[in-house]
């Protein structure tokens, strides 16, 4: 009797045993299918993101066409100033070390739209009698050197507005020889702004608004270089706004923004 029940004993140990077995061998089976299953998807994504990664590392960056860092941004040219575009793709340039080449075809006809704040004023330019004016003028408005600029002077004692840059300390980098003298100014008349000293024209210029504009006849040392075609009443309109003495320097108020200076050719 104790025989028996010692030997069912054993026997139910080997059984349990058995069965232990089992459920370990069925549960480590289940675990490895479960770290798999998750572990397969992470790999995969690890593996695509890897590579996406190092494709867009390795590509040429494209601009969004929201985005206007790469038309913004100002640029210097360094060395001898090529010619610039003429079909509006050229990106700005704000500096340079050296004048233009002459890039104009002196038999052409030029003029320049002005599209400021305030209104469009048009310009013809006098390619026949300041071919080299008329020239860096069409380079630096081309390199969209005046898209941003201001009319930032007003002056009732002489007729005059006065751009080309944000004050009247603004340069190009370089500057240009005068062409000619003994000019006499009217109404209507667009012409280099410079210093008392020869030859230091740069980008600056006037816009002659009314006939005290020929008090500048005794000097006749800046160089007119086209004539108003249409937006002289513009002119009038931004002189309305001046703020400063009646008789004397000043500046628009609200300022006027030159949007954008575009020269067509023919």
């Amino acid at each position: 009797m104790g025989t028996n029940k010692r030997e069912r004993q054993k026997a139910n140990r080997a059984m349990g045993r058995v069965q232990a077995e089992k459920m370990q061998a069925r549960n480590k089976t289940r675990k490895r299918a479960i770290q798999f299953g998750v572990g397969l998807p992470v790999i995969i994504l690890g593996l695509f993101l890897l590579v996406n990664l190092v494709v867009d590392d390795d590509s040429p960056s494209t601009p969004d066409a929201t985005d206007t860092t790469a038309i913004t941004d100002d640029t210097a040219i360094s060395g001898d100033t090529p010619c610039p575009a003429i079909d509006g793709s050229q990106a700005r340039v704000a500096s340079f070390s050296a004048a233009p080449p002459m890039c104009i075809d002196p038999a052409k006809t030029y003029s320049a739209t002005f599209t400021t704040s305030q209104g469009v004023i048009e310009v013809e330019l006098d390619t026949a009698n300041t071919p080299d004016t008329v020239n860096n003028f069409v380079v630096l408005s081309r390199y969209k050197y005046y898209d941003g600029s201001l009319l930032f002077r007003t002056d009732p004692s002489i007729d005059i507005i006065q751009g080309g840059g944000t004050s009247n300390s603004d340069s190009p980098g370089y500057t240009i020889n005068d062409e000619g003298s003994g000019y006499t100014y009217e109404e209507g008349d667009l012409m280099m702004a410079r210093s008392g000293a020869p030859n230091s024209a740069g980008a600056q210029f006037f816009f002659a608004t009314g006939p005290n504009v020929a008090l500048l006849n005794d000097q006749g040392t800046y160089v007119k270089f086209g004539k108003v075609t249409a937006g002289q009443d513009v002119l009038t309109k931004i002189m309305s706004l001046h703020s400063g003495p009646a008789e004397g320097s000043g500046a628009p108020d609200p300022e006027v923004v030159v949007e954008s200076v575009v020269i067509s050719e023919s």
